[in-house]
């Protein structure tokens, strides 16, 4: 990994990286990643998508800027809420409306949520904590399990 990534990544972990995630990154990555239809971000070397879904409540669309992963054809998310204690507004969306947008890398495309379980669940984990030390400290610092969504394209 290249010494600014490992920068980056040190950062992300630290207590004002966290509040730095929360409360400005998605502010400024909003309107790059929309665009720029996920190509660019805030985040560099960092895949970070942003999800629009359908607001549990309100019925509204909602645009949510996340880091992601990779499994085969699939889009993983991981509703770590920097390890507090409730779950991001996202994950109810997604319970509620499974049907969501996800713009990556210059592409739209249509995906259906659903959340892992069991093994898929406890493999997806190991393959997040792999690529990002701090879903770690999250699970220490949360009393709940952290859901992982995985995003199948629609066809």
């Amino acid at each position: 990994m290249p010494l600014p990534e490992r920068m980056i990544r040190r950062f992300l972990v630290s207590r004002p990286g966290i509040w730095y995630g929360r409360y400005i990154l998605p502010y400024l990555d909003l309107p790059l990643l929309r665009a720029s239809r996920g190509r660019w971000s805030m985040s560099p070397g960092q895949p970070i998508l942003l999800l629009a879904t359908t607001g549990a409540k309100t019925g509204k669309r909602r645009l949510t800027p996340m880091v992601y992963l990779r499994d085969g054809e699939h889009l993983i998310v991981i509703a770590s809420n920097g390890g507090r204690d409730y779950h991001p507004g996202w994950y109810y969306n997604l319970r509620a409306h499974p049907a969501a947008t996800a713009y990556v890398g210059g592409n739209v495309g249509r995906y259906r949520a659903r959340l892992a379980e069991g093994d898929e669940r406890a493999r997806l984990w190991q393959q997040a904590l792999g690529y990002f030390e701090g879903f770690a400290n999250y699970e220490q610092r949360t009393a709940r399990a952290i859901p992982i969504f995985v995003l199948t394209p629609e066809t």
